[in-house]
């Protein structure tokens, strides 16, 4: 990676109670950053078509040389007196950094037309070089955010723009259209399965009849109108719950009264759509040229994907610094809630202990090293991998993901042909079934589905609380079916990535197959720790759709499940296989034809083979 060599040092004076602003309310520390930064408000920053974005800049009153940068793009309205902005900016100016929050194009004070990400590789790439070129920067700008604020980073990584020296992506997933064995074009998709979550998201931030300010007008007029007027949309309320069961699901959007804008163009893409690669996701065929220091969680939307992408950058050869310089943090929390690591944490009906982390500490230390040339501040002996163990309830360390000792122990679903439900046969044993065991069957009723609970999601209005929740509810469920291991004589940890193949027929044409990976407790609580699923057309891949034929035996491997756990003894290990996790996936309608367009479905009775010549099974990376 190209650097700007700066020798004027920076002098900046940082009052002693100035790095623990925990405790100030929001209006101590609004008068604490008045206090420590100058402030530039709704600057609007010229991008190469001539489209100005909004932009507050923050910088450390009476400092003395050029400054490092932080630099948070949002889609949310942050630019006016918010207080989760003025804090992030006191964090930085306080630690002798410049603090620049930027809206997309399209959003509140910003021209042009929105689209999710805003064309990172242009307008990030553009804001780049705009404050490598102030006379207050020191050329070095590292990026930073959550969610949609760390998503757009991730192709402006591939960018590998000689100022961007380095990034904290947390909770990206969104960002990643296809890398190694995840094709999810930005979490629309999960083994070719559309998730709804972005169908409540777009609601409230796809807003193509937005207001605007008339051209022309000078800063401090920006300003002044912005302090009493924040462009911010105020859509009517929606019952989530009931709205997701919409069919066809192509007109949830329009039966509300929205024109038509994202959701449309999305809603008709398959997995495999040339127009995934036009926008600003991440594809592994970009490089990569950025250190980064990676915030992810166990029970956030994209887990495996985000790893998947932390292990893509670590082998990318386009620039040899950017790849022995990733870091990744993994936490038991949801998505972007990386503040609620503290004494006493419960995911769902989980309690996990302690995962204490300063997370602001560690994205400073990271700064300081690669914006600020304090090699002491994050150093080479700083682990690759750090990693909360649930179970264990402990944070653990490793040079790579997974775990370099994680072994693969395969596990099959048996049973002697009744697995539907808690009370079925169905076991999950390490000794390969016999020739001739009897399939397991059920039913898949569309208006039906089975519910979600828990798991990994996010951003959703409501309609799923992401989470450790306990599934016997779902278990109870005769389409539901049900494989369990022998009670644990000794503890078991499954750190990594979990690998699924299942061998299947149904009577439908097309179907869906949800997985999921859960530890049962001694008291018969069912804790999820991930889920998957993958719709049978695309078995052969999502470029060569093809519709099953009925009594036929065919092989499904959804995208794998990511975690960490350690299953006590006294413990078992579940599998539950399904054909619906409703409202968080898309429900399969069965026929065969364009489902989201659909809004007629038929009931498939569904098969999982298990025998000598057709094993189903699950890989779980175990670390002794």
């Amino acid at each position: 990676m190209k650097h700007v060599i700066v020798t004027t040092l920076l002098i900046v004076a940082v009052p002693a109670s100035a790095q623990d602003f925990s405790k100030y309310s929001d209006a101590a520390a609004a008068q604490a950053l008045a206090e420590q930064a100058t402030l530039e408000t709704i600057v609007m920053v010229p991008m190469r078509d001539g489209v100005g974005l909004a932009t507050n800049i923050y910088r450390p009153r009476g400092a003395n040389g050029p400054l490092p940068t932080i630099l948070s793009k949002t889609p949310y309205n942050e630019l006016g007196n918010k207080p989760s902005s003025q804090r992030a900016a006191l964090k930085a100016v306080s630690r002798g950094y410049a603090f620049i929050i930027q809206n997309e194009r399209g959003r509140y004070f910003s021209e042009g037309k929105y689209e999710i990400l805003g064309k990172p590789q242009t307008d990030g790439y553009d804001m780049l070089t705009w404050v490598a070129k102030q006379p207050w920067s020191n050329g070095k700008v590292g990026t930073l955010g959550c969610s949609s604020s760390a998503e757009w980073q991730l192709a402006l990584a591939g960018q590998n723009h000689p100022a961007h020296a380095a990034m904290v992506p947390m909770a990206s997933g969104a960002g990643i259209g296809k890398v190694g064995r995840f094709q999810e074009q930005g979490n629309w998709y999960t083994g070719g399965v559309p998730r709804t979550l972005f169908y409540v998201w777009l609601y409230g931030v796809d807003n193509p009849l937005r207001a605007q300010l008339p051209g022309g007008l000078d800063q401090a007029t920006r300003s002044r109108i912005a302090q009493y007027n924040d462009l911010d949309a105020k859509k009517p309320e929606v019952n989530w719950t009931q709205q997701i069961k919409h069919l066809p699901v192509a007109t949830m959007l329009s039966d509300l009264g929205e024109p038509p804008a994202t959701f449309e163009q999305f809603i008709t893409r398959t997995p495999a759509d040339p127009g995934w690669t036009q926008g600003g996701l991440y594809h592994e065929g970009m490089g990569w040229g950025v250190p980064a220091l990676w915030f992810n969680s166990w029970y956030d939307v994209s887990i495996g994907p985000n790893m998947e992408l932390f292990n893509h950058a670590r082998a990318a050869n386009t620039d040899r610094e950017a790849s022995a310089n990733q870091y990744a943090v993994i936490g038991p929390n949801n998505h972007c809630a990386f503040g609620a690591l503290k004494p006493g944490f419960v995911s769902g009906d989980r309690a996990l202990g302690n995962p204490s982390f300063d997370t602001d500490a560690e994205i400073f230390a990271f700064f300081d090293r690669f914006l600020k040339s304090d090699v002491k501040a994050f150093p080479n002996t700083t682990p690759h991998v750090r990693y909360y163990t649930m179970g264990l309830n402990a944070w653990q360390s490793d040079a790579a993901w997974p775990p370099k000792a994680a072994r693969m122990v395969r596990m099959y679903l048996r049973s002697g042909g009744r697995a539907n439900g808690l009370n079925g046969d169905g076991r999950l044993l390490m000794t390969a079934p016999a020739s001739g065991e009897p399939a397991d069957r059920f039913t898949y009723d569309p208006m039906n589905p089975v519910q979600t609970i828990g798991g990994g999601d996010c951003c959703n209005g409501g309609i799923v609380t992401a989470g450790a929740f306990d599934q016997r509810v779902i278990e109870a469920r005769d389409d539901v079916l049900v494989y369990t291991s022998d009670t644990l004589t000794e503890p078991m940890e499954v750190s990594g990535f979990v690998d699924s193949v299942l061998k299947i027929s149904s009577d439908a044409k097309d179907t869906d197959f949800a997985v999921k990976l859960v530890d049962v407790a001694p008291d018969g609580t069912a804790y999820i720790l991930g889920d998957t699923i993958v719709r049978a057309r695309y078995r052969d891949g999502y470029a060569s759709p093809a519709p099953m034929q009925s009594g036929t035996v065919y092989t499904l491997k959804p995208t794998p499940m990511t975690t960490s756990n350690r299953f006590e003894k006294g413990h078992r290990i579940r599998v539950e296989v399904t054909s619906s996790n409703f409202p968080k996936f898309v429900r399969n309608l069965n026929t065969g034809g364009p489902n989201e367009s659909e809004s007629k479905g038929i009931v498939a009775h569904n098969v999982v083979v298990h025998d000598a010549g057709n094993a189903s099974y699950i890989d779980l990376p175990v670390v002794k």
